[in-house]
């Protein structure tokens, strides 16, 4: 399909356009005759798999729906949100207080307990309790407190990645995309409490990895570490691909806590986090930017060669939001054109223009790979996000 005359991407009529096109994708397809919200849909809109779970998907719904509720108050955002919360506190939920991360058809598959998924559980129940939904407010606590206790090395200043399903076993696995999305669920549970408490271990967590643990490799963040937190340059070398745990620097992470160090310090000023936020965001430019096809590829190698070149949607959608708070924040014209080609990049390549939302990953040159939009874990809360985090920021005067 022709790509549609470029738009005026900073526009805040464009952005509401854009969220509502990807919610319309989405609000047919998601309530089905099973339980919970589906996912699993082909770039037309099909379900491939109308009985799989997955906690991440199920959290990320609930995050979806709770906050188009609270900015726009409709009806059935209100209602899927209360209907995701309950699927992710009565199904995924266990006796033990784990939260599984895969079922089918309510049977659990895999019952690994991951610090990232749990991560998700209380950034959507913290948005529950934003958009009024009060009954959220016990689950963020108890989350948090599941946390805490399973998954919290207070000696390492980070929390661990992962247990068995009776908690018994951690494994020496450690990784930063967990303690990320922590640092957003604890932002997001501030935001919607004022229990600081959250907001000091989000600060915490943002020093740990962005300046502590970054000086291992020279100021970017690694994605793995051993058991004692030293990075671990051999973790699934062979993997640069890996959907949740890739070999190599991340742009689309190092983009993502620039908009986190952003984030928090609107919340909690300190001048060291924008020099950081800048320095992570022009690094993850600078290598990750792709000269001959554009787009920002998905993993480079230490040497700074591509080891991933692929454009995922959600690096794409996390740098323009990265982008745009740095315009705002300090008014040089560069993170504008930055946030345009960005943006620009992924209107012509990652936008479906015929069916709506985002497709999820294209070749380099932005070709497609498949025609699986949303597989199990997308749900384009990456890119409503990102497109709500920028309406959230003035323009610079």
């Amino acid at each position: 399909m022709p790509t549609p005359e470029t738009p005026v991407f900073e526009s805040p009529d464009f952005l509401q356009q854009h969220i509502q096109s990807i919610l319309d994708f989405y609000e047919p397809r998601v309530i089905g005759p099973e339980a919970g919200l589906r996912s699993c849909f082909l770039d037309n809109g099909d379900c491939f798999d109308p009985h799989s779970r997955q906690l991440v998907g199920s959290a990320r719904y609930v995050v979806n729906y709770a906050t188009a509720y609270r900015l726009y108050g409709q009806a059935n955002h209100l209602e899927w949100a209360q209907r995701g919360l309950d699927y992710l506190t009565q199904v995924h939920r266990q006796d033990n207080g784990r939260y599984v991360w895969l079922l089918e058809k309510d049977a659990i598959v895999d019952d690994r307990v991951m610090a990232y998924g749990h991560a998700f559980v209380m950034l959507a129940a913290a948005s529950c309790v934003r958009a009024g939904i009060d009954t959220a407010l016990p689950t963020l606590h108890e989350v948090n407190d599941f946390m805490e206790h399973n998954f919290w090395d207070d000696s390492a200043g980070a929390y661990a990645d992962e247990r068995n399903a009776s908690l018994e076993a951690l494994d020496p696995y450690r990784g930063q995309n967990a303690n990320m999305h922590m640092c957003e669920a604890l932002l997001a549970a501030w935001q919607a409490t004022g229990h600081k408490p959250f907001l000091d271990r989000a600060e915490q967590l943002a020093a740990r990895f962005t300046f502590e643990l970054a000086g291992q490799s020279d100021g970017q963040i690694w994605e793995h570490y051993d058991s004692n937190w030293q990075v671990d340059m051999q973790f699934n070398i062979d993997k640069p691909n890996d959907r949740y745990k890739p070999w190599g620097f991340q742009p689309g992470h190092q983009v993502e806590w620039s908009k986190l160090l952003l984030i928090l310090n609107e919340e909690r000023p300190d001048e060291k986090w924008l020099p950081k936020a800048r320095d992570l965001y022009e690094r993850a430019m600078s290598s990750g930017w792709d000269a001959e096809h554009g787009g920002l590829a998905y993993g480079v190698a230490p040497d700074g060669s591509f080891c991933a070149a692929e454009k995922y949607f959600w690096v794409q959608s996390e740098a323009f939001a990265a982008a745009w708070r740095l315009y705002t924040l300090t008014g040089e014209e560069r993170f504008l054109d930055d946030y345009r080609r960005i943006w620009q990049w992924s209107w012509q390549h990652l936008v479906d223009h015929r069916y709506g939302a985002w497709f999820r990953v294209r070749n380099r040159d932005g070709s497609a790979i498949d025609d699986r939009k949303s597989p199990l874990g997308k749900t384009d809360y990456h890119t409503m996000g990102a497109c709500w985090d920028v309406l959230s920021q003035p323009l610079p005067s």
